[in-house]
């Protein structure tokens, strides 16, 4: 790159992403040969997802800003023409994604051109603006512009709603190539350069606000995950929520959180991947999302399975998969913010956010006991139990590949990914904590060998009786009244004040868009009102301009 420099530069930060999105394209291309087979906008479709890498690429090793934001805004319209090839329901995912995106990228210009007010300058590396300083108004304006920009591609709230609508509505393969993997991987790693190298973040404000939006995010969007009853909108809530753990790791601003959210972005790419790839393999062959009409798959799809539940344990932060490395290295991050603490107001903050994310992880986890039993576990559906078998090799293959990642990037953490991306990312990383992942996995498997011998002696010697399922003392037909995990959680929805904030939550209250259109339409009804057609009234406002104007010019 040094030969393109000073339009490209690479660095330890962009070079492990940069190989990070070359491995998402090669996934899911092949993922599509199968997928997408007979797709009538198939040429249309893949050279989207070409010219989707080749933009990324772009974006993560400019070194001039107008080159990333003409390649960014790029990314919004290859991302409009992607999830426009979904179902009948695409067309509005894909307008509401380009506004929520295309809107914020506005901002991003503004952000870019006071920095050029203040710098003189586009080339990134020669940028480095204090917000410390008297009269930082100015570039902090432009700091939260392109934060702004980064939140809404990478989904984190209150820019997060067009992630689910797309998440439900596009292609598979496109919604695990963007909002899940490369979405991510550009919004974090355009947070993390400013926050790193454009500006210096030495402002306690940025990093409360950061802090406080990570764990705002982790929180509501795992809860409305949680009483989701469509496999791929349940994903996509996890896909939101996870932003919350990179947000807040970066917002630490201390090396080990800012480590481990830049850790879990790529993480989060990986298992959030395998689950949508595993979950389009199950709609491709049982032609349902829906919960209820899933279930019993592990025994006919062992591989997909597999891939999930392991994906499924990632995202949940379990020992000794990867999601669990990462999260680890945020936890400590907000701790060392809480021992650096100078009085009681300050300890509030970390102590908030570690609750939050720690609760995250276990509503993350209880969602995918929820999806793996009503998909995998469950009774089978009546009109599923013929003709269900693994999907091609073409489809497990990613599956499979990214499961495998998300073992070796947990279990040999610190000997691969951390040795040779991460922490040379970010300097000055010390552990406040130890984590031993070879020993503890051994630990693991040892407790799970012993768990299987006890289980297998005692069903050896104990006689145990099998009875018919019953409810209420009334006798069960599991064939005909299937039990599934879909109402594992209602009783959350309907419980005391929310049930308000859910019934708000699913007519849009929360929803940034929804809102945007009812106060645009508002304002058209005002405008739609004084221009009435009636020619006194534009007398009137002729008059009251023509005041106007005097009044300024006479001052």
């Amino acid at each position: 790159m040094n030969k393109f420099y000073p339009w490209f530069r690479s660095d330890n930060l962009n070079g492990f992403i940069g190989l990070a999105i070359g491995l998402f394209a090669v996934l899911t291309l092949l993922y599509s040969v199968k997928f997408m087979a007979g797709h009538r906008r198939l040429i249309e479709y893949y050279a989207c997802i070409v010219l989707t890498a080749v933009a990324s690429l772009l974006v993560i090793f400019s070194n001039h800003l107008i080159i990333l934001l003409a390649s960014w805004g790029f990314l919004g319209l290859t991302l409009y023409l992607l999830i426009n090839m979904g179902d009948d329901k695409a067309s509005a995912a894909a307008k509401k994604a380009l506004i929520i995106v295309g809107g914020t990228d506005a901002l991003m210009l503004l952000g870019i051109g006071i920095i050029y007010y203040l710098t003189g300058t586009f080339q990134m590396d020669k940028i480095k603006i204090s917000l410390s300083s008297n009269g930082f108004l100015l570039p902090l304006c432009a700091y939260l512009c392109i934060a702004v920009a980064c939140f809404a591609k990478a989904g984190a709230m209150p820019f997060h709603s067009w992630i689910p609508d797309c998440a439900q509505s596009a292609p598979v393969p496109v919604v695990a190539y963007l909002p899940a993997s490369l979405d991510k991987l550009l919004g974090i790693y355009l947070l993390a350069r400013i926050s790193l190298d454009l500006f210096v973040i030495n402002n306690a404000i940025i990093s409360i606000i950061l802090m406080l939006s990570g764990a705002f995010t982790i929180i509501a969007a795992v809860m409305m995950a949680l009483v989701q009853h469509n496999m791929k909108r349940l994903m996509g809530y996890h896909a939101v929520s996870q932003v919350g753990y990179m947000i807040l790791g970066i917002g630490t601003a201390n090396p080990i959180g800012i480590a481990g959210g830049i850790f879990h972005m790529l993480n989060n790419a990986v298992y959030k991947s395998c689950l949508f790839f595993s979950g389009g393999n199950v709609e491709y062959r049982a032609n349902s999302s829906e919960l209820d009409q899933l279930g019993g798959l592990a025994r006919v799809m062992p591989l997909t399975y597999i891939s999930c539940l392991i994906a499924s344990l990632s995202i949940s932060g379990v020992p000794p998969f990867n999601g669990f490395v990462s999260k680890w290295m945020v936890y400590q991050g907000i701790i060392n913010n809480w021992q650096m603490a100078e009085n009681r107001w300050q300890m509030i903050v970390p102590i908030l956010c570690l609750i939050a994310a720690m609760f995250g992880s276990g509503l993350t986890l209880a969602s995918f006991m929820k999806l793996i039993h009503a998909v995998f576990l469950g009774q089978p559906q009546a009109k599923q139990r013929a003709n269900l078998k693994e999907v091609a090799w073409q489809m497990w293959v990613p599956c499979i590949t990214l499961a495998i990642i998300c073992v070796v990037f947990g279990v040999f953490a610190n000997q691969l990914p951390l040795k040779y991306f991460i922490l040379p990312a970010v300097a000055g990383v010390g552990f406040s904590g130890a984590w031993y992942a070879g020993f503890s996995t051994l630990l693991i498997i040892i407790g799970l060998a012993l768990g299987l011998f006890i289980f297998k002696f005692s069903k050896e010697k104990l006689n145990l009786r099998q009875d018919r399922a019953f409810i209420g003392g009334e006798d069960m037909d599991l064939r005909i009244h299937p039990v599934t995990g879909t109402e594992f959680y209602n009783t959350v929805s309907e419980f005391g004040a929310l049930k308000k904030i859910y019934s708000r939550a699913e007519a849009g209250f929360f929803d940034i868009y929804e809102q945007g259109k009812k106060l645009i339409s508002a304002a058209g009804k005002v405008f739609q009102y004084l221009h009435n057609g009636i020619l006194p009234t534009y007398l009137v406002w002729m008059l009251l301009g023509m005041l106007g104007i005097f009044f300024i010019l006479l001052r």
